[in-house]
């Protein structure tokens, strides 16, 4: 499979890695551009054997710009069906590389969309990320489930909120307050009766009861 290379606009990078408090380089291609220049990649990559598949996953990911990063998630998104467990478990390692939220969520939602797909296998996808030392782990196991509507496992739910529910990390009480709206448009009792019985945060609070 041929090398996807992004062009360099210095234009466009300098305020793209502001955007993301200058964690990482960007070569400066905006989502649009860059969907259009990977369609055809994405699209050779489903012949790819997994072997391979995977090895272009962490190739992409490691490179230096951020725009490399959001390729290598997409190639795992676009072959999400073609995955087992033990292939996605191979990608555990990079959610711990270049973390930061854009590139965390968008992990969470490569692991979503195959654990919807094999919805017997969400304790062991959930396993994953329950209780890791890492925090951003720790925040795919409390939005893994997100926008599973009547198909979330409540206990689950409630177990990766209780675990992290006095951490003093904004991105970890951002994504407890993001779950809890997200649930409560499908089950707003569930929701109001967990935050009346559960001391949340306030940011966890005014997130949580948005829509309630």
């Amino acid at each position: 499979m041929n090398a996807l290379i992004f062009p360099i606009q210095p234009e466009l990078a300098e305020p793209m890695a502001h955007y993301m408090k200058d964690h990482f380089p960007f070569c400066g291609v905006k989502k649009p551009q860059r969907a259009l220049s990977e369609r055809p990649f994405l699209k050779e990559s489903v012949s790819l054997p997994m072997p391979e598949l995977i090895q272009e996953i962490f190739r992409n990911y490691r490179k230096k710009e951020r725009e490399y990063q959001y390729y290598a998630i997409d190639l795992a998104q676009r072959n999400i069906k073609r995955f087992s467990l033990e292939d996605l478990a191979a990608l555990l390692p990079l959610l711990g590389e270049k973390t930061w939220w854009d590139s965390i969520d968008a992990w969470r939602k490569v692991f979503s969309t195959w654990v919807l797909a094999h919805p017997a296998d969400l304790e062991q996808v959930y396993a994953f990320f329950f209780q890791h030392e890492n925090f951003w782990y720790r925040r795919v196991a409390i939005n893994l489930q997100l926008m599973f509507k009547e198909q979330t496992n409540t206990a689950l739910l409630a177990q990766a909120i209780l675990a992290d529910l006095k951490t003093d990390e904004f991105f970890i009480q951002k994504a407890i307050g993001w779950v809890l709206r997200d649930y409560s448009k499908v089950n707003p009792t569930w929701v109001k009766e967990f935050m009346e019985q559960h001391s949340l945060s306030k940011l966890a609070l005014r997130e949580g009861s948005k829509y309630i």
